[in-house]
């Protein structure tokens, strides 16, 4: 069994940050990289066969999946309350972490078998997948205030981020060495093979984390009549409390409607790539990988500068120059047609996603208030928003895209929300920075 350690230590810290390692495989392996381009190729092959389900044969085929995706967002964002207040008031948080870890593991694994002869049941696993995923991080996220001081927790989720981008990276070489390597006949194994290692890597590395992180801290559950539905409450009553803290409240306005625009484009930018660059005779695959090794790299340095950068100039205003960044390249993604503008245009989404992604997650701890006890419920409210800003956004990309018939209106269409977001953040009441707290 190992020592307990108490908050802010190191090897804590560690461990925290480590599940990114662990579970960053799937949002980069399946969810960005190989995933969509397995399902860009066998549902092209699909339709031109005429295999699909009636319902879908007046639907492009990447809006099913957009569609999916967007589902298992609602059901995450449904969900979620109930689950933080399980967690809150059972004093179990890390067992939930667990539940989801294994569930999106094994359905990553499940992948391997998706098929468009059985079309529903793969939308099944990979729905399931995307929900094990997204509702780990709800535990996960909510895991930072209880490990590291707020002086610690700009630093420590950069660190998680980092963790994540690096440990993603070296499995999608392993996975693009067994897809171009020629070591298999079958054109479509290596792929399997790839999605039985996200599952094996992810549910495998978590134990480290599962070994030093408590288990979570109970709270009184004496006056609660469920605590099933007490989530719900905890919600509203995080609601109330933010007429009170007019600081969260702003935030979480601007931070509903930049991340609709942020999780979309992350979602969907592989399918823009297959679809609408013109990458020449058998150079899309290679060429989007690429382009995907790319944004993690560079999101390493994008995590550390946010970080850093946040120290002199506070959270806030860093979040408003990277929203800017943000809209340009929206704007340059409506006229990417060949590689080296889509690498180009890779580059600067990976610098940015990469420090909005720790940076908005770090600001928001931050203005919990550290006598808390209500973690999980702060991070399923702050989750439940995100979530149902991706649903948002992602069902009207889909709209977008069928009305105009191509993915660039979508993409443009984007940049409306990252200049409200831009509006938004104006008017939330500053942090201090980290040298204005140490000088006091």
């Amino acid at each position: 069994m190992k020592p307990t350690y108490p908050k802010g230590h190191p090897k804590l810290l560690t461990a925290w940050a480590f599940y990114d390692w662990a579970n960053s495989v799937y949002s980069l392996v399946i969810a960005s990289a190989i995933f969509p381009i397995y399902y860009s190729a066998i549902s092209s092959s699909a339709y031109e066969a005429g295999n699909v389900p009636e319902i879908f044969k007046g639907m492009n085929n990447e809006s099913i999946i957009i569609i999916t995706t967007a589902i298992a967002f609602l059901i995450v964002s449904i969900i979620s309350p109930i689950l933080s207040g399980v967690a809150d008031y059972s004093g179990k948080k890390k067992r939930f972490l667990q539940f989801f870890c294994y569930l999106g593991g094994a359905c990553s694994i499940g992948l391997a078998f998706f098929s468009f002869d059985h079309l529903w049941i793969s939308l099944l696993i990979y729905l399931l997948a995307l929900v094990g995923f997204w509702g780990s991080l709800v535990f996960y996220n909510s895991y930072l205030p209880d490990v590291a001081h707020p002086d610690q927790q700009d630093k420590t989720s950069a660190r998680g981020f980092s963790m994540g981008y690096i440990g993603s990276v070296i499995l999608l070489v392993i996975c693009l060495v067994l897809i171009q390597g020629g070591f298999f006949e079958s054109e479509k194994l290596p792929t399997q093979i790839s999605f039985v290692l996200v599952g094996v890597w992810w549910i495998g590395f978590a134990q480290y984390t599962y070994a030093y992180l408590p288990m979570g801290t109970r709270k009184d559950s004496s006056n609660v009549d469920n605590i099933f539905t007490n989530g719900f409450k905890e919600l509203r009553k995080i609601w109330n409390q933010l007429g009170e803290n007019l600081q969260m409240k702003r935030y979480l306005a601007a931070f509903f409607i930049y991340s609709m625009a942020v999780q979309t484009v992350m979602l969907v930018a592989t399918y823009f790539g297959t679809e609408e660059v013109e990458w020449g005779e058998g150079g899309a695959t290679t060429g989007l990988i690429i382009s995907i090794l790319l944004i993690q790299l560079v999101a390493i340095a994008g995590a550390f500068v946010a970080s850093s950068l946040s120290r002199k100039h506070g959270n806030i205003n860093v979040l408003i120059g990277i929203n800017i960044v943000w809209a340009c390249v929206c704007i340059y993604g409506y006229f990417v047609t060949t590689p080296i503008q889509f690498y180009i245009t890779a580059g600067f989404v990976g610098f940015v996603m990469g420090s909005i992604q720790s940076l908005s997650r770090s600001t928001y701890s931050k203005m919990i208030p550290e006598s808390s006890l209500d973690t999980a419920s702060y991070f399923s409210f702050f989750d439940v928003a995100e979530k149902i800003g991706i649903v948002i956004g992602m069902l009207l990309f889909a709209v977008v895209g069928e009305i105009t018939g191509s993915m660039r209106g979508s993409i443009l269409f984007l940049v409306v929300f990252f200049v409200i977001g831009i509006i938004l953040l104006i008017r939330v009441p500053k942090l201090k920075t980290t040298s204005e707290v140490n000088q006091e």
